[in-house]
Parts: structure tokens; C-alpha cells; sequence
């Protein structure tokens, strides 16, 4: 009876996800792009592109952006799951727009994007 309450604790706390046998250069970034929507306090920021799957099986990938002052200094960094909690097919890609995670600052002059982690669903 203590062996099977134990194991169906340690099952309780398993991740529900895993990670995948895809690394973050099977996936690329492509079409990102930035526009400001909006003028004054009530600007927003629209960071969009394509997630693109090159891996031999469906997978899931967190992507990184950062905001960069005219120096180079990165002033904000977000990272989100562009698929949510779905799988991407192989050869397929998902559009996103992350900017909702950024609060606008006229600082920011330049972003880059890259693909931080791998996991399937």
C-alpha cells in the first residue's frame, strides 16, 4: 500500500510535458517583423513572424525576443510558446504576434529573436 501511494505521488508531480528529441535549431524564426500600432500611451507593440518546424517530428519551441536600446543594451527580454501547449507537424509553422508581452518604450530601437527551448506535448 506505501509503495503504490508513493508512486502515484511521484506520478502527481511528473512534467507534463517532456522534453522533445528536436534541439532549437531544428526550428528557425522567419518573417519577424515590429510595427507600432496606436500613437501616444495607448501605443502597442506588434512583434510577428512564423515559427517554422524543420525537425523529422512534431514538436513545441519557446522563442526569446529582445528589445535593445540604440547602444546595443537589451532594456526588455520576453520569451512565450508561440504553439501554446500544441505540437507543431513537421515542415509546419505557426504565426505569432508576442508584442502584447512587451511594454511599449520609445527606447527601443532594435529586437532580435531566437528559439530558447524544445518540448513536445
Amino acid at each position: 500500500m506505501k509503495k503504490t501511494l508513493i508512486a502515484a505521488a511521484l506520478l502527481l508531480m511528473a512534467p507534463l510535458a517532456s522534453h522533445a528529441a528536436c534541439a532549437p535549431t531544428d526550428f528557425a524564426v522567419q518573417d519577424f517583423k515590429m510595427k507600432l500600432v496606436g500613437a501616444g500611451a495607448a501605443a502597442r507593440l506588434s512583434l510577428t513572424g512564423q515559427l517554422v518546424n524543420h525537425c523529422a517530428e512534431a514538436a513545441a519551441a519557446q522563442i526569446t525576443i529582445d528589445a535593445k536600446d540604440p547602444s546595443g543594451k537589451v532594456i526588455q527580454s520576453k520569451k512565450g510558446w508561440p504553439a501554446g501547449t500544441t505540437n507543431i507537424g513537421p515542415g509546419q509553422s505557426v504565426d505569432f504576434d508576442l508584442g502584447r508581452l512587451f511594454r511599449f518604450d520609445p527606447e527601443m530601437q532594435s529586437y532580435t529573436v531566437g528559439v530558447a527551448d524544445v518540448r513536445t506535448w
